[in-house]
């Protein structure tokens, strides 16, 4: 992270770095500081930003495109209709790195703004996905993950740090032979299996036969943060 990120940005030097594991998406959040040159904290209203596009792990049940069937001879390799790992009783499927892009803000807020009422704004808004345009993702695409605050005395301000995951919007999405598929970022693909005869390897075998989308958080304007859109 060091090795790609600037010693000056807009001016400031580079100060220090963290690194911090996200719960629950299989990645990292890092962020790099810059101070002001004489050392001097930032005043209330600026802000500074990080991101991270490393991705997070999905484990998915249906591969894009069965590139290859290979049968023993004299044997006919069963059409799966692109379902992984099939065994007798159960699809297994695999863990793949999926496109996730984490970001952080950092603002300093005045103490007017940061009351009771803003905090409990915080608290409900965390685990909210956006229902508008927000940093560039569409609706749908980001999810606030929370964050993390604390006042400074000597500027008489609140330091506040928002956390957000991206994942892209799909559509077009095909799975066996179900086509036309739709989702959102943060809503949840499954698919149902059922038992059909394969006439050529005369045997039966497990095939998608129905895809569901499933929507797993509530949506929300995040207009409410307070650092714009």
């Amino acid at each position: 992270m060091l090795a790609n990120s600037p010693v000056i940005h807009d001016g400031l030097p580079r100060d220090d770095a963290e690194v911090e594991e996200l719960e629950g998406l299989d990645a990292y959040l890092g962020t790099v500081r810059f101070t002001s040159p004489d050392g001097q904290a930032s005043e209330t209203g600026e802000s500074s930003f990080s991101f991270d596009t490393s991705g997070g792990t999905q484990h998915v049940t249906q591969s894009l495109q069965t590139v290859g069937t290979f049968a023993a001879p004299g044997e006919n390799a069963p059409d799966f209709g692109g379902a992984i790992g099939v065994t007798q009783d159960n699809v297994e499927g695999v863990d793949i790195t999926v496109p996730v892009y984490t970001f952080s803000e950092t603002h300093y807020l005045p103490n007017s703004v940061v009351t009771n009422a803003y905090k409990g704004t915080l608290f409900n808004l965390t685990g909210k996905v956006n229902n508008g345009a927000f940093k560039g993702l569409a609706a749908g695409e980001c999810l606030f993950l929370g964050a993390s605050g604390s006042r400074r005395e000597t500027e008489d301000d609140w330091e506040i740090t928002f956390r957000f995951a991206g994942s892209p919007n799909k559509t077009g999405l095909t799975v066996g032979d179900i086509v036309g598929i739709s989702k959102k970022g943060w809503e949840y693909l499954w698919v149902r299996y059922q038992d059909t005869e394969d006439a050529n390897a005369k045997m039966l075998i497990k095939k998608p036969i129905a895809a569901y989308v499933e929507k797993v958080y509530d949506e929300a304007s995040f207009a409410a943060l307070g650092i714009g859109t």
